[in-house]
């Protein structure tokens, strides 16, 4: 089921962590080997990214209902459950219903992927992935006629998370990508990191990841996907919209409202670090700028 593209990253590139670099040595000089697909970086095929550590993945990172600081998810993660956890798809699907996560996952191709990931805040690093192609599941469930947009909701819990108690946010977080995106086939339901079950920290036990878009769209702790004729309603265009669009597309010409996009600072690089500048669809624009033919990129950001 599973799509395989070239690898255009180079090792450097990757978030070295030891024992997945040990166990994966074997693929430096190999595109795909086996089911293990790794994904580039589109036209910054020889580019090197500070490498980061797995430390900085796992307790730098953006996960507003344990609260807004950029340590606060690994602090109050730890209390949530992830076991059993449970996926409702309904909407304009064949197989509506609510599955448990193992019986979707027995049923996917799950691969390693590396992916850039940029966040709107203008800072970026690269992640491998564990997960499976987003179009697999829909596939699975079966996409009816007239299904346009698909809607994606975060878990709501306050008791185990506690920003969710509270605050300007209209709970539980959404998330929403027109059809055409969910179905391309770098889009992925990632299920772990560095071969590891997915940290809570970062959205366990599955999340979204859009690699060509802000960090903000990739949705954690997925407990439900909608299909709809409808653009769906997202969190940050709904507490924003001055500032944060439904498409989201990382574009280094359209500045954020109080900060430039054009440059990024790569993560484990210091806070005085130089920046690097910022690629268009975060390098990935041979493979889905084809999707926005005709719109204009700056309007519908």
């Amino acid at each position: 089921m599973a799509h395989r593209w070239q690898n255009n990253l180079v090792r450097n590139d990757i978030t070295p962590e030891a024992v997945w670099l040990n166990r994966r040595a074997f693929v430096a000089s190999a595109g795909v080997v086996g089911g293990l697909g790794l994904i580039g970086a589109g036209r910054a095929r020889a580019e090197t990214l500070e490498p980061n550590s797995f430390e900085d993945i796992t307790s730098y990172n953006n996960f507003y209902e344990f609260g807004f600081d950029k340590g606060d998810p690994v602090k109050y993660a730890g209390a949530l459950t992830t076991e059993p956890w449970r996926i409702e798809i309904d909407g304009l699907v064949e197989r509506p219903g609510s599955y448990a996560l193992d019986e979707i996952v027995s049923a996917m191709t799950i691969e390693e992927r590396i992916y850039r990931f940029r966040c709107v805040e203008a800072w970026s690093m690269v992640v491998p992935w564990n997960g499976f192609e987003l179009a697999d599941l829909l596939t699975w469930a079966g996409v009816k006629p007239g299904a346009k947009y698909v809607a994606f909701e975060t878990l709501y819990r306050p008791k185990e998370m506690p920003a969710q108690r509270g605050g300007s946010i209209d709970w539980p977080y959404r998330e929403g990508l027109r059809l055409d995106e969910a179905m391309h086939p770098l889009t992925l339901m990632a299920t772990g990191l560095y071969g590891k079950p997915m940290p809570k920290q970062n959205g366990a036990p599955i999340r979204l990841v859009v690699p060509w878009k802000y960090g903000f769209k990739s949705i954690k702790s997925i407990v439900k996907i909608t299909l709809t004729d409808k653009q769906p309603e997202t969190t940050w265009n709904m507490l924003q919209p001055q500032e944060y669009g439904f498409y989201a597309n990382v574009n280094p010409q359209v500045d954020h409202p109080r900060w430039s996009q054009a440059r990024e600072r790569v993560i484990g690089g210091g806070l005085f670090s130089a920046k690097k500048p910022t690629l268009m669809f975060n390098g990935y624009e041979d493979e889905v700028a084809g999707l926005y033919d005709g719109m204009d990129l700056e309007t519908f950001y």
